[in-house]
């Protein structure tokens, strides 16, 4: 235990950028707990909360209770998006969610990793990417650097990295393809046919 310990004696995050004064994190942190992860039911005042700290998001975003939040200036969602239920978003670096996305109850996307192999333990960040109509399923993980394209699935449980190919299903732990998604388009089109 003391050979655990002794790693973090001399851990680095001294490149790392919190992004906004440490007054605005700590009011934050504050109005987080209060309000955003919260049970309190609605969605409007949560996104409200989290454009005044300087999140990006669009129309129509549906973001439930209990949704935990780092740093809401390092968070982009796109239109019509839905945030499930105790969701966290752990966002040492930027966080991009596109249009008709879903990230499911209890996902954990994870912008954040030790380097291990040094004494200093350095902090590592790396962005993550949701493309529009991504759905990342609940209880799933995403590791830093992830980038889901263009309506890539992750399922139940499953932990995504590097890059999820678009239209593709993805299942376990590390996840590996398993089938293409099925494309509906005739069912939800509004054209003519």
């Amino acid at each position: 235990m003391r050979e655990v310990l002794m790693l973090f004696d001399n851990a680095s995050n001294n490149k790392f950028s919190r992004g906004a004064p440490r007054f605005v994190e700590a009011l934050w942190i504050f109005v987080s707990a209060m309000f955003v992860t919260s049970w309190l039911p609605g969605s409007a005042w949560r996104c409200t909360l989290l454009r005044l700290f300087g999140a990006r998001i669009g129309r129509g975003v549906v973001i439930k209770p209990g949704v935990q939040v780092k740093f809401p200036w390092r968070l982009h969602i796109g239109s019509h998006t839905w945030i499930g239920e105790h969701a966290w978003i752990d966002n040492l670096a930027v966080v991009t969610i596109g249009d008709h996305a879903c990230i499911s109850q209890g996902v954990y996307l994870c912008t954040g990793n030790h380097d291990w192999s040094r004494g200093s333990f350095d902090l590592i960040t790396q962005p993550i990417l949701i493309e529009d109509g991504a759905w990342v399923g609940a209880f799933s993980k995403l590791a830093p650097g992830t980038i889901m394209r263009k309506r890539a699935v992750l399922t139940l449980g499953s932990v995504g990295s590097r890059e999820l190919e678009p239209n593709t299903v993805y299942r376990g732990n590390p996840a590996k393809r398993v089938m293409p998604r099925p494309n509906n388009a005739k069912e939800t089109s509004n054209a003519e046919p």
